[in-house]
């Protein structure tokens, strides 16, 4: 087996508590049975702590604990006045703001359950969500509300002063304006009640809804803690978006339960404002998807030279290798990858915490966090040797911060081995001999070419290396020869011309930087690459679309 994982410490109102004392802990505030959110991210916290900072084009403003709890009371009794009661779901179709706060924390005061929604959904993707969760309430920002198909069974909320005029819309101002002035009596829906009706991004087909407990927040908390290292004297900015599991937990829900400040942009991404916000805010403590540390790579914009910046993290998808080379120059630090999914939250990490950070290896995700334990299965659903690719696996019984169980209309978890010894994550990975894991690719995407087997992020992270390459995507395509070979999906730099010239250059800079055998036999020059509306490429997209392409057509 693999190394054990070493003691951390935490330091937990004063005293300090090892890994595993602590995850005991976290698991009996969040999963016991009187368990009551609103007090667990917000009443508990003292009341003049800030509890976040939301920045916009005309400044920022900061809102304590004390401010939070008051305002949440106040839109929990509009909600109630609007029909909603304990289970229900609410939803929210908001940019990041002060009342996107509100309203989160106001749902769960009432023992509701919140189902976030991506802004950049389209309609049919926001329908979808909403009659698959149930959702009984969405509160809307004016430029978002003309998504929302009309409802006989749904009621809308819409944020701002303006007007508005659907029928049955009411302002979420005049309604908590109309509300009962006292606070809503305290609920408890414990930790096995549900907290989060959402979905997967879809990056390998149909979204798939999941139902997060109260005592999933343990194991981000855990993470919050461990992996990204936060403390109290951090100037905390998470860049993902609330709309998915990452951004919603890291950005909002585990610092309220840490009690610490986080900063929240409004708006969409920008190099510049990004730059602006590290440097205005000093930000100290960073996390974002990979995409965002490549764009500001990629950025004319320069690094401001009074960056705080001493820990960067980032999650969502791997993390290439030419960004960690680009962060020791530009930043001084390496950007530590975190792995994890929605229905598990994270899992492995290159730690921040002191008692668990070790030197980041090159293409390492790092080691399991406390209260997980993963492994790598060989095709006899054993451990396979430290080097030897396999499935990535949590083994339940020794995971106690595994809250999954089964996906929305499944009578059983189709994850779980067929013992229901381990979750399967899905992914392909190997562990060395330090115990560190490196992510090598989904499973549905690996490529099988003469009997070797090829991990798309490989090839894709030498590719990325090439100065004329913004971005790109690597899939297998059928060889009568080889079964498969890689077929590469290349989005240049602006002015970089596309050529065959450039082609054989491609190639014969991965032959040179990765492996001989294991460069793109075909290249594609494309604009974009389709991606979710998380940002993760969408492989099974760019395969379909080439299977579409080799069948005959008929008439």
């Amino acid at each position: 087996m693999y190394p054990p994982i070493p003691d951390a410490t935490a330091c937990i109102d004063g005293e300090r508590l090892n890994s595993r004392q602590r995850v005991d802990e976290l698991r009996e505030q969040f999963c016991d049975a009187h368990a009551d959110v609103a007090w667990l991210l917000c009443d508990r916290h003292p009341a003049q702590r800030i509890a976040f900072t939301v920045v916009g084009d005309g400044g920022s403003v900061s809102m304590t604990f004390g401010e939070l709890a008051t305002a949440s009371h106040r839109s929990a009794q509009a909600f109630r006045a609007a029909g909603v009661r304990r289970g229900d779901r609410v939803a929210t179709l908001m940019g990041k703001s002060v009342d996107l706060v509100v309203t989160i924390l106001a749902t769960w005061r009432l023992g509701a359950v919140y189902v976030p929604l991506f802004t950049a959904f389209g309609s049919d993707a926001i329908a979808e969500r909403l009659e698959r969760s149930g959702t009984v309430l969405v509160v809307a920002d004016p430029d978002q509300r003309h998504k929302l198909a009309p409802s006989a069974h749904r009621k809308v909320l819409v944020t701002g002063a303006a007007p508005v005029t659907p029928d049955g819309d009411r302002l979420l101002a005049d309604a908590v304006a109309t509300a009962a002035p006292e606070p809503v009596g305290r609920v408890a829906v414990g930790g096995d009640g549900a907290l989060v009706h959402m979905f997967t991004s879809g990056t390998t087909g149909k979204p798939k809804g999941v139902v997060h407990p109260v005592a999933y927040l343990a194991g981000f908390q855990a993470y919050l803690e461990y992996s990204l290292g936060v403390t109290s004297d951090d100037s905390f900015w998470c860049a993902a978006d609330p709309g998915w599991a990452y951004g919603l937990y890291t950005a909002i829900a585990a610092p309220m339960a840490a009690g610490v400040s986080s900063i929240l942009l409004r708006g969409g991404f920008s190099a510049e404002s990004t730059w602006r916000t590290l440097s205005e805010h000093r930000v100290t403590n960073f996390a974002a998807a990979p995409t965002v540390f490549r764009s500001l790579r990629a950025s004319s914009t320069g690094v401001p030279a009074d960056l705080e910046l001493a820990r960067a993290s980032s999650a969502g998808e791997p993390l290439t290798a030419e960004v960690n080379e680009w962060a020791r120059q530009a930043l001084g630090l390496l950007v530590h990858d975190h792995f994890g999914q929605t229905e598990l939250g994270m899992v492995v990490g290159n730690h921040h915490h002191p008692e668990l950070a070790r030197p980041v290896k090159p293409g390492s995700m790092g080691r399991p966090l406390p209260g997980w334990s993963v492994t790598v299965l060989g095709d006899d659903d054993r451990p396979a040797p430290p080097g030897v690719l396999g499935r990535v696996a949590i083994d339940v019984a020794a995971s106690p911060l595994l809250t999954f169980t089964r996906y929305q209309d499944q009578a059983h978890g189709g994850r779980f081995s067929a013992d229901r010894r381990y979750y399967l994550t899905g992914d392909i990975a190997r562990v060395d001999d330090d115990g560190d894991f490196f992510f090598f690719a989904r499973d549905d995407d690996v490529i099988i070419m003469a009997g070797y087997r090829i991990g798309p992020a490989d090839v894709e992270s030498v590719l990325s290396r090439h100065p004329g390459v913004a971005e790109c995507c690597v899939v297998a395509a059928p060889d009568e020869v080889r079964g498969e070979v890689i077929e590469a999906y290349v989005v240049l730099h602006d002015n970089h011309p596309r050529s065959a010239g450039l082609v054989a250059e491609l190639q014969r800079f991965v032959k040179e930087n990765y492996a001989a055998h294991a460069y793109p036999r075909h290249v594609h020059f494309v604009d974009e690459l389709p991606k979710t509306s998380s940002g993760k490429v969408q492989r099974s997209v760019l395969r379909r679309q080439r299977q579409e392409a080799a069948e005959p057509q008929t008439t």
